[in-house]
């Protein structure tokens, strides 16, 4: 086999061959005529349906049904797909020479574009397969916890963390104990909520918060619960699957020093990418993961194995898609088409809204079930019905101390025409209830 001299002198060296800025490489491929007409504010934005239009014509979804099951995972916009595409083949044909010598550099790079975005330092932070597995790191490995200390969740958690959060039981010695969030919803009554579990468990030493839920929506009031906690010594672990991304917020904005992200919901990065964050000084207050040397290196705390080599590559140019479109204004956006049908719900019989009025605490995501129809049974019919019927597809959800129900998410590539099939759907079903 013949080796150029460029290639023989790395192999000498033991080094990296120089990489391309990925970040720049990403930014190249995308379309500049993205960016939002200058001068509109999120809200004015929300409704310019030219605008929408242009951002949908970037996505490939299927005309199948009406997708408003986008809290599942988020697809990859055309670019991102491309790149994704792209950097398989890259891998795939540079095997494990590629692997070896040139992926943990670029890997950094992606690493480090993700710090940026979430705002936290490149220390600070370890990407992950997803959420998921970076929360059951956080909760598994929090080794602040003695015999007999008591560690708290709530109803609208994710099942894989409270399943983690009961395993505390078995793993720590700690008593384990749950709280019902109440509904309707209040911002001031949310907070009360958590502020009696603090003064009825003067044991309490850690809460599992759900930034943004994925069975209703609600958005948490994060940042003051941890503030809260924090001034009783109480650490939370926030998951912020569904907040990052979707909201207009960064990671030091929740006040919490411990938290798991999901980057292939709400970015539109390849299945396959989330991050840990621990806040610089407090990572020895999680153990290292099984093995592991102990130390000040977050990297230390998850050990994800062999990754989806492709789906890091290509998350720089999800970062950059995201932030030319804007988090507000897909906020905003997404806002829009959540309350488009979720007010004309509420107008009818026989249909129950499970979304706060307060602005504060509304996300992309709200839920719906029909009066009086509680259980897993009933909501797996109805979301059966819904596409069966009508073409809508949407999921049913269950865990609320106050029944399941059917969720809806709209997604950036959602129109306001769907919305509308939608709407009319729940008046049909709504009518003969």
């Amino acid at each position: 086999m013949k080796i150029d001299s460029r290639r023989r002198a790395w192999l000498r060296a033991g080094a990296l061959l120089p990489l391309a800025p990925v970040s720049a490489l990403a930014a190249a491929q995308l379309p500049v005529a993205l960016a939002p007409p200058p001068g509109l504010t999120p809200a004015s934005l929300a409704a310019d349906q030219r605008y929408w239009s242009k951002v949908a014509a970037l996505y490939d979804i299927t005309d199948a049904v009406v997708p408003l099951e986008n809290g599942y995972w988020g697809s990859m916009a055309r670019p991102v797909l491309e790149a994704y595409q792209r950097d398989i083949a890259k891998v795939n044909h540079g095997n494990a020479w590629y692997g070896r010598k040139d992926f943990p550099a670029e890997a950094e790079v992606a690493r480090s574009r993700a710090a940026a975005a979430l705002g936290v330092e490149l220390d600070e932070i370890v990407l992950t397969r997803g959420a998921t597995e970076a929360l059951q790191a956080l909760i598994s490995g929090y080794n602040r916890l003695s015999k007999g200390d008591v560690v708290l969740y709530a109803d609208i958690d994710y099942d894989a963390m409270i399943s983690a959060m009961r395993w505390l039981k078995q793993r720590r010695g700690v008593e384990v104990v749950s709280i019902n969030l109440p509904e309707p919803a209040t911002h001031a009554g949310v907070i009360e909520c958590y502020a009696k579990a603090l003064d009825s468990h003067p044991k309490l030493k850690l809460i599992l918060l759900t930034h943004v839920n994925h069975r209703n929506g609600m958005v948490l009031p994060v940042a003051e619960i941890s503030r809260m906690a924090r001034e009783r010594g109480v650490d939370v672990i926030v998951d912020t699957a569904h907040g990052f991304g979707q909201l207009d917020m960064r990671i030091p904005d929740l006040q919490a020093d411990f938290v798991g992200i999901n980057l292939h919901k709400w970015i539109g990065a390849p299945v396959g990418v989330g991050a840990l964050y621990i806040k610089r000084g407090r990572v020895r207050d999680i153990d290292p993961y099984m093995g592991e040397r102990d130390g000040d290196d977050v990297r230390t705390r998850v050990h994800t194995g062999t990754v989806n080599f492709a789906a890091y590559l290509a998350l720089p140019l999800a970062f950059d898609l995201h932030e030319q479109i804007g988090v507000a204004n897909k906020q905003a956006r997404l806002h829009r088409l959540r309350n488009l049908w979720v007010e004309a719900a509420r107008e009818l019989d026989g249909i129950e809204v499970l979304a706060s009025a307060d602005p504060r605490l509304t996300s992309a995501i709200a839920s719906f079930r029909l009066k009086g129809r509680l259980t897993l049974a009933d909501n797996m019919a109805l979301s059966k019905r819904l596409v069966v019927d009508h073409g809508v597809f949407t999921i049913h959800r269950d865990g609320l101390a106050s029944g399941a129900c059917v969720r809806v998410t709209p997604s950036v590539f959602t129109s306001e025409m769907q919305i509308e099939r939608l709407v009319a759907a729940l008046r049909t079903i709504g009518s003969r209830a």
